[in-house]
């Protein structure tokens, strides 16, 4: 009989809906911020950018800062300060504040995920690591069919600060459950500083998370414009778009664990196919994008095959340098992020430069990249083992 998932593991889950809520529900409530602050909907658009900024920097940071702490401790820390960044972000009388609490919530992100992942890992036996990883990571996912969608609703009728407040309760639950089921391990379990600075020395953890940044850009490359395709090209009317987000975010969830059951089978392989049938893919859009009904099952699939590589990225960073995985898990979640932004940002030049339409041609060269460098990397392992890296490179 299949073994259910511990409890303390749900914690992770929960604490990451919350997170996700945080990051996405921002979007949604632009229009209400920038009216009730008195500025613009760019300027309140830039509350987006300096999160992920804060994610991209603040993680490895906080990792550093809070080395000589348990993981319960530290998972904890970052939970509070999410807590209290939103909460002060929910009374933040101007804009100035609400950049400030944005930046110390984003603070958490990024290490509560790489610190989070470890903790998930260790709850399971062996051969589920990667399952229980894609199961925190859920919690992310989820969050954009449910959580978002219903922190919008109630922003846009409450006000957006009650969105906030909100979040900020469900992250004291997380808070709790972390406090009160989470088991605390031994401080020798911790890697000493010394040992999570040395992993900076390791090349092949670098080319690792230029894989992860370049795998995942292609996602958003065409994320990030996905409403103007599903209008201007698919011909949606402009009411239809929130429904077929919703399906793209269960088709995310249904990627997430998908992946998770695939880097439980076979790491290295779980990558390659996962970028070889994203690649692939991209092609069947270009035609799918122009029939409604095949453009609803695209964009399904777009978030399952897209997300079902996030697993294994995120494990994958973890065995690269399993000498110190706290660090390198973090600054994996940095890469991704860095990687959105760069996504977002070659996507705008595609579409500035050349027809919407030929995005999903433009989107997959990113992806591409990152597969050359996994084949390189794998390569170099062959010729040259690496002692970091033992675990991956004889999985393939």
């Amino acid at each position: 009989m299949k073994k259910n998932y511990p409890l303390p593991l749900w914690t992770l889950v929960i604490g990451a809906f919350a997170i996700g809520m945080t990051e996405f529900v921002i979007m949604g409530l632009l229009p209400n911020v920038a009216s009730d602050l008195n500025v613009s909907v760019s300027t309140a658009g830039q509350l987006i950018t300096g999160y992920a900024l804060s994610v991209a920097i603040g993680g490895p940071i906080i990792v550093l800062a809070t080395y000589k702490l348990s993981q319960k401790n530290v998972l904890m820390l970052l939970m509070a300060i999410f807590v209290l960044g939103n909460f002060l972000g929910a009374i933040a009388p101007n804009y100035g504040l609400l950049m400030t609490s944005r930046v110390i919530t984003a603070l958490a992100h990024g290490s509560f995920f790489g610190m989070g992942a470890i903790m998930a890992a260790s709850l399971v036996a062996p051969n589920r690591q990667a399952s229980a990883m894609a199961l925190m990571f859920s919690g992310l996912t989820v969050s954009n069919i449910v959580g978002v969608p219903f922190g919008t609703f109630v922003g846009q009728h409450l006000g957006w600060r009650a969105s906030f407040f909100i979040i900020a309760l469900i992250g004291i639950v997380a808070l709790l459950g972390l406090y009160f089921l989470v088991p605390k391990k031994e401080a020798s379990e911790k890697a000493a500083l010394v040992k999570e600075l040395a992993v900076l020395k390791n090349g092949r953890l670098w080319l690792t998370l230029l894989i992860s940044l370049f795998s995942i850009s292609s996602v958003f490359a065409l994320f990030t414009y996905i409403s103007p395709i599903l209008m201007q090209v698919t011909g949606f009317h402009e009411s239809a778009v929130s429904l077929i987000l919703v399906i793209f975010g269960v088709g995310v969830t249904v990627g997430n664990v998908v992946g998770g059951k695939l880097a439980d089978w076979h790491i290295n392989k779980a990558i390659i196919s996962s970028l070889i049938v994203f690649e692939l893919f991209f092609v069947l859009l270009y035609f799918m994008q122009f029939n409604k009904l095949w453009m609803v099952l695209g964009v399904f699939l777009f978030g399952v095959i897209a997300f079902a590589m996030l697993p294994s990225l995120q494990y994958r960073s973890m065995l690269v340098s399993k000498d110190a995985p706290t660090l390198s898990s973090t600054l994996n979640q940095s890469a991704m992020n860095v990687g959105n932004a760069t996504g977002a940002f070659v996507g705008g030049l595609s579409v500035a430069y050349l027809p919407l339409k030929h995005l999903v041609f433009i989107a997959p060269l990113l992806s591409l990249i990152g597969f050359i460098l996994l084949i390189l990397q794998l390569s170099m392992t062959r010729k040259k083992p690496d002692p970091l890296s033992t675990t991956v490179s004889s999985e393939i």
